[in-house]
């Protein structure tokens, strides 16, 4: 099993969820969610909108760092690293 790392940058109190683009120079994947970032809530929820997004379980997801930053470092368990890397590749394009 591989551990991945990804840099995130979140914009809470969206409209709708969205994975997918990126975030200026720093390359991060921009995450939006509908929650606010009262008592985690933001938190749960961009896990959960990163891992349907990458075709993964939310709890191979995990907040690694940035707990009460708008960037985050999450960390992704997966057994198929190859497609986990494309599919993160193809997010960043869009």
């Amino acid at each position: 099993m591989a551990t991945f790392r990804i840099t995130i940058r979140v914009k809470p109190g969206s409209s709708q969820a969205r994975v997918g683009g990126s975030y200026g120079d720093t390359g991060a994947l921009l995450v939006s969610v509908h929650a606010q970032p009262v008592d985690g809530g933001a938190n749960s929820a961009v896990i959960a909108a990163v891992a349907s997004a990458l075709g993964v379980h939310k709890a191979d997801v995990e907040l690694a760092g940035g707990h009460t930053s708008r960037t985050k470092i999450l960390a992704i368990e997966t057994n198929d690293a190859d497609s986990l890397q494309l599919r993160l590749e193809e997010l960043l394009k869009l």
